[in-house]
């Protein structure tokens, strides 16, 4: 299966080498990852491009002209994979909170569902040990929350380590899809609920990253509570496609 990694990046320079260094080590035939870059000032999309040559040109790079935001540069990426005739999409970030031995299992769970989901919420996930409890709390809530006001059929309606298949992005209503960070997970894992696309979770350990800033903060939080409810009215008239 000709399979996309789209990665969006603000800072990572840090990270590059060994992420591509352990994503192609899986020995994956047919994937490449896309690098959407928001214009870093640390030199990262430079960085990507470089190391393209190294890795045969299984490397792409989309150039932002700034800090768009998580969402549209994975719509954007999405776009650029689709065209390029990708069977598989992934995403995923940057900064190795992902765990990469899990992406041959989440690309192999889509001969079987629409969408696969590396998870921390079902049986045997994990947050990060060194995480403090209000966060590890906050976490949870907040998937309890759009789950339940969604009434979502998945644990973990916030991650961002997810694999498509193509033809379940080409039926989703990119152009929609508004929100931007880890807003963006919880429309984009609605919008394929409603419209009847099957899911299948997998349990991973989330890491806390350990290069470089994480781009969480408080406007991206009240962006998620306000829009959760939005959500709701702005796709009451969906209608299943499968």
């Amino acid at each position: 299966m000709k399979t996309t990694i789209v990665i969006p990046t603000y800072n990572e320079v840090e990270n590059l080498p060994l992420l591509f260094e352990r994503i192609f080590a899986l020995e994956l035939e047919d994937l490449s990852i896309l690098i959407v870059d928001d214009n870093s000032p640390d030199g990262t999309g430079q960085l990507a491009e470089d190391l393209s040559a190294q890795y045969g040109g299984r490397i792409k790079v989309l150039h932002r002209a700034g800090k768009l935001g998580l969402g549209t540069a994975y719509n954007e990426g999405f776009r650029i994979a689709l065209a390029d005739g990708a069977e598989a999409i992934g995403q995923m970030d940057a900064d190795f909170s992902h765990p990469i031995d899990k992406v041959p299992l989440l690309i192999g769970l889509l001969d079987n569902c629409d969408l696969a989901i590396g998870s921390r919420y079902v049986p045997g996930g994990k947050l990060d040990e060194s995480w403090p409890f209000y966060r590890k709390w906050l976490s949870g809530f907040g998937n309890f929350y759009a789950r339940t006001i969604l009434n979502l059929p998945i644990r973990d309606v916030t991650g961002g380590f997810k694999f498509w298949r193509a033809e379940t992005l080409r039926a989703m209503p990119l152009d929609k899809i508004k929100a931007n960070g880890y807003m963006f997970q919880v429309e984009m894992n609605y919008v394929a609920s409603k419209l009847g696309f099957s899911m299948k979770e997998i349990p991973i350990y989330f890491q806390e990253r350990t290069k470089g800033k994480s781009k969480m903060n408080f406007a991206i939080q009240r962006e998620a509570a306000v829009r959760t409810w939005a959500l709701r009215e702005r796709y009451k008239d969906l209608k299943p496609v499968k």
